[in-house]
């Protein structure tokens, strides 16, 4: 069947709908997780809104599509929590779609529970067949009774042109990438992301061209390890050589781009990033420990000695760049001494802030087996400890500005004080000052009168 065959058959399922409600149908996709997620919902609603939904954030919609995200235990026990709300409300309304998509699907046994737990989930589909929830839609609607699962171990296939409502009209995601191929031990994306499969540069560049025309100002190229783009295409072509030719693109005025892995980040890359303005001065190098034999453990695949030598030479070629992180406290066999270590490159590297976690055992991954799991009101001490010292020198490194005239995207209005709009400098710091809704999605001087933590509040220049 071909997609406008598809759709045609939607229509008519959702017009008798609609007649029995006398009113149009609504769609909400929820999103839990990283960027590539929220991006994958930006897909999602394209293609309920193309099967003629109205698209909603509210989980009373007559469909909700739950995107999940299963890097730590939590995110699963948050999307079954929904889903006992869910089943309140389908008792209610027994037309009501629930279904369930992304990398928490992507593992067995969670599959096993919702079959055997939750048979009023009407469709269940993983990270590689995203594109087929029409098609899945479809059965759901001629069999609403049925529980319909459709979940792929990994694919080498690489949709493109898929519809899209994003969040932004002046910023997008750009995927440039899909998978990983690294195995840290701790991490469960391999496992439900797949290998690693790189986008043509030819694919990618035609959408942010497109993304520019229709006004978007700012984009994130997106990738588990964007360091590892291109090694999988017949052409090879590395990521720096392919942010040359996107800083090209005309109407695109901010490129940011994440994750990048410390242990592949090229000198071409900080070349790059040091010759063009229009990418911006921040870099998110994730160094998950300080110490040597705790990296080792984890497979980072670089030692303390060179994340810290990378960032002396990032500094040196830009040396006004804001970088920022993520840690891991507790994981299997870290001593205090580790601790200590990890402490030591976060005073020496000074980042503007860090994304902080305790160690989550996910089953499945090596690190779940590790002998020597930290006591918890150890983890929980360290844990304190670092964040106590990762606030104190992000409020620090983030004042630096303070009294400057810097660019501002503006994003939106202050929800607190409508009054004033916010904004994002380079850095990805947030800025609040005075302004209306015309300015969202201009990028305009503002001087940085007074830095408050982690955030400045400003005037337009």
């Amino acid at each position: 069947m071909t997609r406008q065959e598809n759709r045609n058959a939607i229509r008519i399922h959702l017009k008798k709908l609609e007649e029995k409600k006398g009113r149009p149908l609504t769609a909400a996709c929820i999103t839990f997780g990283c960027q590539m997620n929220a991006r994958d919902s930006e897909k999602l609603r394209g293609m309920l809104s193309e099967a003629g939904f109205q698209i909603t954030e509210e989980e009373d919609a007559d469909l909700v599509l739950y995107n999940t995200c299963t890097v730590r235990e939590n995110a699963n026990l948050k999307v079954y929590g929904r889903l006992g709300y869910m089943h309140s409300l389908k008792k209610k309304d027994p037309d009501k779609i629930i279904g369930l998509c992304g990398c928490m699907m992507q593992e067995p046994s969670v599959i096993e529970t919702l079959r055997r737990e939750y048979p009023f989930v009407n469709m269940i589909f993983g990270t590689h067949n995203l594109h087929r929830l029409p098609f899945l839609l479809e059965k759901v609607l001629e069999c609403p009774e049925e529980q319909f699962i459709s979940v792929l171990p990994d694919t080498d296939e690489i949709v493109e042109d898929l519809p899209k409502i994003r969040k932004y009209p002046f910023k997008s995601g750009v995927n440039i990438m899909f998978g990983c191929n690294n195995f840290c031990s701790y991490c469960i994306v391999p496992y439900v992301r797949g290998r690693e499969k790189s986008r043509k540069p030819e694919d990618i560049l035609a959408e942010i061209r497109q993304l520019a025309q229709d006004g978007v100002k700012e984009i994130m190229l997106l990738g588990q390890n964007v360091n590892s783009y291109g090694k999988t295409l017949d052409m090879p072509v590395t990521f720096a050589a392919l942010l040359e030719q996107v800083v090209k693109t005309d109407g695109i005025e901010r490129i940011r781009f994440m994750t990048s892995h410390p242990k592949d980040l090229s000198d071409e890359l900080i070349r790059v990033m040091a010759d063009n303005p229009k990418i911006c001065r921040h870099l998110h190098l994730p160094l998950q420990s300080g110490s040597t034999a705790v990296l080792d453990k984890m497979n980072r695949r670089y030692t303390k000695e060179q994340y810290l030598e990378l960032v002396s030479r990032i500094r040196a070629a830009i040396p006004d760049i804001s970088l920022t992180t993520d840690i891991i406290v507790g994981f299997p066999g870290e001593t205090e001494a580790d601790f200590q270590e990890t402490l030591d490159v976060v005073r020496r590297v000074r980042y503007d802030s860090a994304f902080t976690f305790i160690y989550s055992k996910r089953t499945g991954t090596p690190a779940a087996s590790m002998d020597d799991q930290v006591p918890e009101d150890v983890v929980h001490d360290r844990f304190d400890r670092l964040l106590s010292l990762v606030q104190q020198i992000g409020r620090e490194e983030t004042s630096r500005f303070e009294g400057q005239i810097r660019t501002v995207l503006v994003e939106n209005v202050n929800p607190q004080d409508p009054g004033l709009v916010s904004g994002r400098l380079e850095s990805n710091t947030v800025v609040h000052f005075p302004g209306n809704a015309s300015l969202i999605g201009s990028i305009i001087p503002v001087r940085l009168a007074e830095c408050r933590g982690f955030y400045y509040m400003g005037d337009v220049v």
